[in-house]
């Protein structure tokens, strides 16, 4: 099932718990949800603001915006 998922976040929110801090994924395009995986670099490197993207694969695809 593919999904087109709307996120505007490109880096991951810390969890800092007693021992370690944790990385939850908010841009969405981790392999590893809810946890970052370090794929946000792909939308730091490839989006430009302001647009919308799907992705398929580590592919990002503008969306044309009505």
């Amino acid at each position: 099932m593919a999904r087109l998922i709307e996120h505007d976040q490109t880096g991951p929110v810390e969890v800092p718990p007693c021992e370690k801090s944790v990385w939850i994924c908010m841009c969405g395009l981790s392999k590893n949800p809810p946890y970052c995986d370090g794929a946000h670099k792909l939308a730091k490197q490839q989006e430009t603001e302001g647009k919308l993207y799907r992705y398929e694969g580590d592919q990002a695809i503008e969306v044309e915006s009505d």
